[in-house]
Formats: structure tokens, C-alpha cells, sequence
């Protein structure tokens, strides 16, 4: 099932996020979050965009997603940047097709245009997802982050939610 964020889900949330900071180059954080810090963040993320769950058969929280602002300025409002994460061992199962397409419906549905993906290189199944669901690759930015004792390239993918006519 597929649902608004709720604070029951914090724990989940936080535990699944600090094992990207901790073992993977998905996201360029290299300090793990307390779960205040990922409530401080979630909630100020969920002013303005969705934030979604996706519940596994305990009813526990196994991945989430969430739009956020790709700038602050207003000419921009109309563009989001898309993130999901999956907790270890749900991934290539459809889970983050659905959960990302549930996350791009409710973008769409609040006015949202444009959305982009920022893709840490190299990240063959995030990828993957990205083109199932009809983004595009637009560049990649070289040798921007350093983690893990290498530098790595950061992707920029691109969906539009309108027709390009509209």
C-alpha cells in the first residue's frame, strides 16, 4: 500500500535513509541523521510537497519518496526534484515503479511540470527506474562529490508530467 507520510513512520524512514549515508553513493550525506533531523526535514519537505510510504506486508514502512523544490527561487515552482529510497533487499520487485509513479500522480496533480531526478554515478538501477518511467537523460556533472574516498559524477534526469504543446 502506498500512503501519506505519517510520524509513525520516522523510525523506518530514518533507518532506511542512514543506510544510504553509511553504505551506498546514492546520496552525497555522509553523517547519519537522528530521527529529529529527519522529522525537521520531512516536515518542512511536506509544506509543499507529497511525501509517500510504501507499506510492506507488516504494514511497516519499506521505501519512501518525496518531491522537494530543484531551486528556491519562485521562477522555479513549477519544477521538482523526485527522490526514493528503498529499505536493502525490496528493491527490483515493481515496488519503486509504484511508489515513484504514485509520487509523480500527486505531483502532477498540485501543478507540478517538470520533474528531475539527480542521479549519483554510477547507479545502474535508479537509472533503470528513471527511464521505466519515461525520464530522460539531460547531462552529467563530473567529479562534483567526494565519498567513500572517490569522486563521483552526479546525472541529471528529466520528465516532463504535461504535454510540451500545453
Amino acid at each position: 500500500m502506498i500512503r501519506p507520510y505519517q510520524p509513525r513512520d520516522l523510525a523506518a524512514i530514518t533507518a532506511i535513509y542512514n543506510h544510504y549515508v553509511e553504505n551506498e553513493i546514492a546520496t552525497f550525506e555522509e553523517t547519519a541523521l537522528s530521527e529529529q533531523q529527519m522529522r525537521e526535514r520531512l516536515e518542512g519537505i511536506a509544506e509543499a510537497f507529497p511525501v509517500l510510504v510504501l507499506e510492506g506486508e507488516q504494514s511497516d514502512c519499506i521505501g519512501y519518496a518525496y518531491g522537494t523544490h530543484f531551486k528556491p527561487r519562485s521562477a522555479y515552482r513549477f519544477t521538482a526534484e523526485t527522490t526514493i529510497y528503498l529499505a536493502p533487499g525490496c528493491q527490483q520487485r515493481g515496488a519503486g515503479t509504484r511508489l515513484y509513479q504514485a509520487l509523480l500522480d500527486a505531483l502532477a496533480a498540485q501543478g507540478i511540470r517538470e520533474v528531475l531526478g539527480v542521479l549519483t554515478q554510477p547507479n545502474p538501477a535508479s537509472e533503470a527506474l528513471h527511464r521505466k518511467l519515461g525520464y530522460q537523460h539531460q547531462g552529467t556533472l563530473h567529479a562534483v562529490g567526494f565519498k567513500f574516498g572517490r569522486w563521483l559524477d552526479v546525472a541529471f534526469w528529466q520528465k516532463s508530467l504535461i504535454a510540451r504543446n500545453a
